[in-house]
C-alpha cells in the first residue's frame, strides 16, 4: 500500500483531470431477507433484512469513498442511514417492500455523488404475503453495477489506486451467481447503446428530412411572393439552383 494521498497536497481541483484515462470499479447492491415464522405483535412487521452496497472483488473502498447513504421509507425511524465505513449497509425489521436510494459520496470533493436505488425484496416471487404462508428461506435480491470514472481528477486517480485487497471470502458470499448477473447487465448495457445509436440515426434521418422540407417550403415560398424568379427551380435535396 503505497502513502495515503492528503487531499490538500492537489489544489482546489484536485491536481486536474486525467485526459482519455476511464477506470471502472464494480459493485454490488442488494438485500437479503428472512421471515420471522409469523408476525410480530408489536409492530406488524414479519421481516429481518439487510441492504448493502458492497465491492463486486474484496477490496476496501474506503480510500476514495467518503459516506454511504440510504434513504428509507419514511416510515422508518431516522430513515437517512449514513455510514462512512465499511460495511456498508444498514439492518432492519420490516413488513413491506419500497425502493432504497442509495448515494455515494466520494473523498475528491470535485468529484459528484453517484445515485442508484434498489428495490427491497422480501416476499419470494410469486408468494402471496396475504395469506401468512411464507418460505422461511434466507431471501437474496442482488444486482451488479459499476462505478464509471471517466477522466478522473490526479486526486481521485491516488485515491483508487490506494485500495487494498481483503482477504477473500471477506464479504458474506450469497447463492446469486454474481459473474452472470455481470455478464447478463453488461449485455444489456450492449444492446441498450446498440438501440440507442439506432434511434439516433432515425431521429438523425427525421431531422435531414425537416431540413429538406423547409428548404422546399420556403423556395415556393418566395417564387410565390415574386422574390425569386420562377425559372428557378430547386434541386433533390431542396436547394435552389438555376
Amino acid at each position: 500500500m503505497t502513502a495515503i494521498p492528503v487531499i490538500t497536497d492537489f489544489g482546489p481541483d484536485s491536481g486536474g483531470r486525467i485526459k482519455g484515462l476511464t477506470i471502472r470499479k464494480p459493485f454490488v447492491i442488494g438485500n437479503v431477507a428472512k421471515y420471522f415464522g409469523k408476525k410480530r405483535e408489536e409492530d406488524g412487521h414479519t421481516h429481518h433484512w439487510v441492504v448493502y452496497f458492497r465491492p463486486f472483488e474484496d477490496e476496501d473502498f474506503s480510500p476514495f469513498i467518503k459516506k454511504v447513504q440510504f434513504k428509507l421509507h419514511d416510515s422508518y425511524p431516522n430513515p437517512t442511514r449514513i455510514l462512512t465505513r465499511p460495511p456498508y449497509e444498514v439492518t432492519e425489521t420490516g413488513w413491506g417492500e419500497f425502493e432504497i436510494t442509495i448515494r455515494i459520496y466520494f473523498n475528491d470533493p470535485t468529484e459528484r455523488p453517484i445515485i442508484c436505488s434498489h428495490v427491497l425484496k422480501l416476499f419470494q416471487t410469486g408468494t402471496d404475503p396475504s395469506t401468512g404462508n411464507l418460505s422461511k428461506k434466507v431471501l437474496v435480491a442482488e444486482s451488479y453495477d459499476e462505478l464509471i470514472f471517466q477522466e478522473p481528477t490526479a486526486l481521485l486517480k491516488a485515491l483508487l489506486e490506494d485500495i487494498n485487497q481483503l482477504p477473500h471470502g471477506s464479504f458474506q458470499p450469497h447463492d446469486t451467481d454474481l459473474e452472470k448477473k455481470k455478464k447478463e447487465s453488461l449485455e444489456e448495457i450492449q444492446r441498450g447503446k446498440t438501440k440507442l445509436r439506432a434511434e439516433i440515426q432515425v431521429l438523425k434521418e427525421k431531422l435531414e428530412l425537416s431540413r429538406t422540407t423547409i428548404a422546399k417550403f420556403k423556395s415556393a415560398l418566395a417564387v410565390a411572393k415574386g422574390e425569386i424568379p420562377e425559372i428557378l427551380s430547386t434541386s433533390q435535396d431542396g436547394y435552389l439552383k438555376m
